[in-house]
């Protein structure tokens, strides 16, 4: 167990609430997933999702603000990456637990 001196300050624990709150709305881990296959600009991703322009801006710009994905002009166009290495760990550590978590729960509808 980790001692009282490591544990985060309650800015730090608010950062890290707000980190997961980000990742928790279905949008922008769609944004995500579809920019961790390439970079793509906004048409492509309005065609991808289905998601309005608007709706992909707003959300493009709170996971940029995270650090999460980032842009570049080109031309009229801006094209839209994701930080591949974060967000190839997140999504490594999450598959991780989910697979521990089904493998758990399938040892125990297994009779033996």
């Amino acid at each position: 167990m980790g001692t009282i001196a490591s544990m985060p300050s309650p800015q730090l624990l608010e950062e890290y609430s707000q980190f997961f709150r980000l990742l928790s709305e279905p949008a922008r881990l769609q944004l995500l997933c579809q920019l961790k296959h390439g970079p793509m600009d906004v048409a492509a991703l309005i065609e991808a999702t289905g998601f309005s322009q608007s709706h992909i801006s707003r959300q493009l710009g709170q996971l940029q603000r995270a650090g999460l994905v980032c842009c570049q002009r080109a031309g009229v166009r801006t094209i839209w990456s994701a930080d591949h290495a974060l967000v190839d760990d997140l999504c490594a550590l999450v598959q991780t637990r989910l697979r521990q978590r089904l493998e758990a729960q399938l040892q125990q509808l297994t009779p033996g």
